[in-house]
């Protein structure tokens, strides 16, 4: 992994936590050890960096964003459930998300610019002075004439006076049922369970042995046969077959464990 420093964190060197490492230090954390708290806190930042990919490219500081991450962190270290049948990254995962919305959510008041917001007043003036005169709204190539822009630009204005929904605002109640903004809106495919699930499957594969990675992608991902595989690797068909097997076993095992 490449050097990239974050908050001054060399992230290449982040530990890595085993299920059992990760059990035990949760143990010690929930009777009152300081030391186990800390480094189950060091131990996850990982998956702090996984969580932020998903926030990438909003403008906002990475720093920032790092930093509320581990808040959400520090909060899933604390409130975790060791009696609980999940792992800690699946309870984590969300926790850490949560926090990072609830920043991106309270901070991300919508910036009009000066000019945008000049024309919207003007375009608010003259929707007003035609309703008065005409009878009837204006339509936006009618504004755009009398302002001397395009119907984009008013449209872009009126736009700019909009008050922001929330993603939680009802739009729709049947039966005592209600539909948000966001039922509406939902992706169906990219849903936080399937983004869970794919971290989850990311998180097993990685703890295989190079040799079993390497073979799941060659056959998974670049579709080459068994045949081809092992005369990649050096090693017999039947080899190729039992290793595949073995590391798909050990994938079901870690994604869906016994009890």
């Amino acid at each position: 992994m490449h050097k990239v420093e974050i908050c001054g964190v060399n992230t290449s060197k982040l530990p890595v936590l085993k299920n059992d490492e990760t059990r035990t230090l949760l143990l010690r954390a929930r009777s009152g050890d300081i030391e186990a708290r800390e480094a189950l806190i060091a131990g996850n930042l990982r998956l702090v960096l996984s969580v932020l990919q998903r926030f990438a490219g909003r403008g906002e500081s990475v720093d920032d964003l790092f930093q509320v991450g581990c808040v959400g962190l520090i909060k899933a270290v604390d409130n975790f459930d060791v009696d609980q049948p999940v792992r800690f990254s699946t309870y984590g995962v969300p926790m850490i998300a949560g926090e990072i919305r609830r920043y991106l959510r309270d901070n991300s008041a919508l910036r009009v610019s000066r000019s945008l917001r000049d024309l919207a007043y003007k375009t608010m003036q003259a929707r007003e002075a035609f309703l008065a005169r005409e009878q009837r709204d204006p339509t936006p190539e009618e504004l755009g004439r009398e302002l001397g822009v395009t119907p984009a630009a008013v449209a872009e204005a009126m736009d700019a006076l909009a008050e922001p929904v929330s993603l939680s605002e009802p739009v729709y109640g049947e039966a005592g049922e209600t539909l948000s903004v966001q039922d509406k809106l939902m992706d169906e495919k990219n849903t936080d369970a399937a983004w869970l699930e794919r971290l989850a499957l990311s998180e097993a594969v990685e703890t295989l042995p190079e040799r079993e990675r390497r073979i799941l992608a060659r056959r998974f991902l670049d579709g080459r046969t068994q045949m081809e595989v092992a005369g990649e690797l050096g090693i017999s068909q039947a080899q190729v077959s039992r290793l595949e097997k073995s590391a798909v076993g050990r994938i079901k095992a870690a994604l869906f464990p016994a009890g």
